[in-house]
């Protein structure tokens, strides 16, 4: 009966708040403390209590109060963090107001004219972070300052989220005076003891992560744009050298994501006795984590500046503080620093690929995404990092669950996002020569992937072994980049026909001999290549091609070949009931001054072994308001709450791009057409039909061959030396970001952090601006 009413008298506490019509003092301490003094309520009770359309209701008619309520859940907050919260009624406090204050904030951010308000100035809030009456007006520190600082103390609050060092029971510990360094939260990097256990101390971490998590979420509530002047204030401030616990934070979110082992002893269904109260924090730390790396220029005041007044946006941007989360990051050299974090991330990584004799019975974490995001910023500012995970074998592991990963949402469309993420990270990771060396280890783990049985190494895994699917499955691709109206709809189209020739061409000149398949293939739909070299370009033949862009379009009906059906369905819709996120626009380069030439860097071998950085060929310069536009969706989530679409880029962006697209009125002629017809890399193939083609039709008609087997057989023994062209060289393409790429990480990590809190919903039915729900 307490606990009901206890939430009785919350929820008669939010009625009068929503009623009252005329402003509450700010000294009415008896109207205010009713939402978090005389409360015991959970994190879901609040939202339960608290509806959207309240607190929307309380913004427009009594603005006033709903800031006053902010205020002083901030400074009851700010209180704790001076004083310690030595009792257990002031940490329930704490909580309380820590978990109205997750409720409230996406409403704020929601509205752009409240956006500025935590920015703003609160008399008595001096820059020491405390709430003090007596604080100099022009020393007046922002509300969203002093709320972060609070949630950075309050992490490291012993008896609350750390353990006491306490002599004995009777003393007291300043936490103004102590030295966070000391209670970083797991041994890890940069130290060395482990603190035992307390499950109290990381559900009320969790809280405040939870929290400190949707302070920074105002990015959701901004429309896309790749502008780095678009800085997110909260993790400017946040990460700068203003917050003093910026380095045992950062370290206490690093150690604890690394030593996380959701198996354990191995137990069989041990998850399903126990409570895992650790995973909720892992789960929020990394995804602080993935947001506060997240690397701008620019500092915090310039962006919260931008908040407040839009025209400040053209002024000189003062040099702001550095992230000291990425500073840190990019500092990690030890080796036993790194190999911690390499060996955490692996074991998380692979947790999905645990397989039992038992059904269900090992614990499969659900943050893999997370996983691959916090891996990819890891390589991306710290080579260091990068480089020892190349230089052992240990990268193979890494390899295996991303390839499980792809192949397990190839086939749908709701999980394109988490195939993009994947596709980047082996992009990083192959611009490296070790990457190469590495991929020769022979593959003898089995894990559930829907992939043909093989026999060989992890680079035989990487492409399927370039198997009969695999090499009609670059040849269908050929098919369809090759198609003339789509040749000849996007200035940009034509680059990826070069790089698959690239890739035909590389394997032609190196790997010939463990490529019978391929080379197979390309003899089966020679007529492809052929069509290709006798492309037309004079004007009538290429408005003829666009004219019938609407009429054909590609099928893979035309296709003559009779594929197996092991990991060849295509993609299909999501499943009915589950949650579907569309990451959309990956990047659209269109909006990229780079091009699409420009995210990956050639680099070639050098007679001497080094690397040579070699420019690209000569492009002719397209107006960039064409482009390929490339749908990215995922999906990550088993609540059963109403099922949603995240799409990624705002009617706004596509509006901007079609508008863009119509005013450059591009439309492909014939210079253009010959400009990059005559360097289509065609020479090594054409030389290859011209040999072998003549080889195995006289074997066909002579033996009377309808088998395919001895045709293989014949090409897996046969030769090409010296009856190629000379061998070109070995061209490394490595990623390159750019505006395009940083826009599309960020709007795809916030994707992933709106589906993934879901309990409580912390974001859902608010105004995202970042990308378009959609309920379904």
């Amino acid at each position: 009966m307490g606990n009901a009413d206890t939430k009785l008298h919350f929820r008669k506490a939010v009625i009068q708040l929503t009623t009252k019509t005329q402003p509450v003092e700010a000294t009415d301490d008896a109207f205010w403390d009713q939402f978090w003094a005389d409360t015991c309520t959970n994190v879901q009770d609040v939202f339960a209590l608290v509806p959207a359309a309240e607190i929307r209701a309380v913004r427009e008619e009594s603005p006033s109060n709903l800031a006053t309520l902010c205020y002083k859940a901030v400074e009851r907050l700010v209180q704790g963090a001076d004083s310690g919260c030595r009792s257990d009624k002031e940490r329930q406090v704490l909580l309380n107001c820590t978990r109205l204050l997750t409720r409230i904030l996406p409403y704020i951010f929601e509205d752009a004219d409240w956006r500025g308000f935590f920015w703003s100035t609160v008399p008595g809030a001096g820059r020491s972070g405390r709430l003090d009456e007596d604080a100099d007006e022009a020393e007046a520190r922002p509300l969203a300052e002093s709320l972060l600082l609070a949630i950075a103390d309050l992490l490291f609050c012993p008896e609350f989220t750390a353990q006491s060092h306490k002599k004995s029971p009777d003393s007291l510990e300043d936490i103004r005076s102590i030295d966070s360094c000391e209670y970083i939260w797991e041994a890890g990097v940069g130290f060395a003891h482990s603190p035992p256990l307390n499950y109290v101390h990381d559900l009320n971490r969790t809280e405040l992560l939870k929290l400190l998590l949707t302070c920074l979420s105002e990015a959701m509530y901004l429309p896309p744009s790749s502008e780095k002047r678009n800085l997110n204030p909260w993790v400017a401030f946040f990460c700068s050298s203003e917050n003093r616990h910026a380095l045992p934070l950062f370290t206490s979110l690093l150690n604890v994501v690394c030593a996380y082992d959701p198996v354990g002893y191995g137990i069989p269904y041990n998850h399903l006795l126990f409570s895992d109260h650790r995973e909720q924090l892992v789960e929020q730390a990394v995804q602080i984590l993935i947001v506060a790396l997240e690397h701008e220029g620019g500092s915090a005041a310039s962006a919260a500046l931008q908040a407040l007044d839009s025209s400040a946006v053209d002024e000189q941007e003062p040099a702001g503080p550095n992230n000291l989360f990425v500073n840190y990051l990019s500092r990690i050299h030890r080796e036993e620093d790194l190999n911690f974090i390499l060996k955490g991330l692996v074991r998380l990584m692979n947790n999905p690929l645990v397989q039992t004799y038992l059904p269900h019975s090992a614990k499969k974490i659900q943050f893999h995404q997370e996983l691959l995001i916090l891996f990819w910023k890891f390589c991306d500012f710290n080579k260091k990092f990068l480089f020892f995970v190349l230089k052992s074998s240990d990268v193979l592991d890494v390899l295996v669950p991303i390839l499980f990963s792809l192949n397990d949402a190839r086939a749908d469309q709701s999980r394109v996002g988490l195939m993009h993420i994947g596709v980047f990270i082996l992009l990083l990771l192959s611009g490296e020569r070790n990457f190469g060396v590495r991929l020769n280890k022979p593959y003898a783990l089995r894990v559930p992937m829907d992939v043909p049985v093989f026999t060989g190494t992890h680079a035989d895994l990487l492409v399927l072994s370039l198997s009969m699917l695999a090499a009609n499955k670059l040849l269908h691709l050929l098919e369809a980049f090759s198609t003339p109206w789509f040749l000849f709809s996007s200035p940009q189209n034509h680059h990826l026909v070069f790089f698959l020739l690239e890739v035909f061409n590389n394997i032609i000149q190196y790997q010939f001999d463990g490529n019978c398949n391929l080379v197979y293939a390309i003899i089966r739909k020679r007529s492809v290549f052929h069509q290709l070299a006798n492309l037309p370009s004079d004007a009538p033949s290429v408005q003829s091609a666009l004219q019938r862009k609407k009429k054909s379009g590609i099928s893979r009906s035309n296709s003559t070949e009779t594929e197996s059906t092991d990991g060849s369905r295509p993609a299909g819709p999501a499943e009915p009931g589950t949650l579907k996120a569309s990451l959309e626009a990956t990047p659209v380069f269109s909006c990229v001054p780079l091009g699409l030439d420009k995210i990956t860097e050639k680099s070639q071998v050098s007679v001497d072994g080094t690397m040579v950085t070699v420019s690209h060929p000569d492009s002719p310069q397209t107006p960039a308001g064409s482009s390929a536009e490339a749908a990215a969706r995922d999906t990550e989530s088993n609540s059963e709450r109403g099922r949603e679409v995240v799409h990624t880029a705002s009617e706004v962006a596509r509006r901007r791009l079609s508008s863009v697209s119509s005013s450059a009125a591009w439309s492909a002629n014939t210079d253009w057409v010959l400009s990059w017809k005559a360097k289509l890399p065609l020479q090594t193939i054409m030389r290859l039909l011209q040999v072998l083609v003549p080889q195995v039709e006289k074997i066909c008609i002579d033996k009377g061959l309808t088998d395919e087997s001895e045709i293989l057989k014949f090409l897996q023994h046969g030769t090409l030396v010296g009856l190629l062209p000379v061998p070109h060289p070995i061209l490394i393409r490595k990623y390159q970001a750019n505006a395009g790429t940083a826009m599309w990480f960020r709007t795809y990590m916030w994707g992933v952090i709106y589906l993934r809190n879901v309990d409580p919903p912390i974001w859902y039915d608010t105004d995202i601006r970042l990308f378009e729900i959609q309920r379904i």
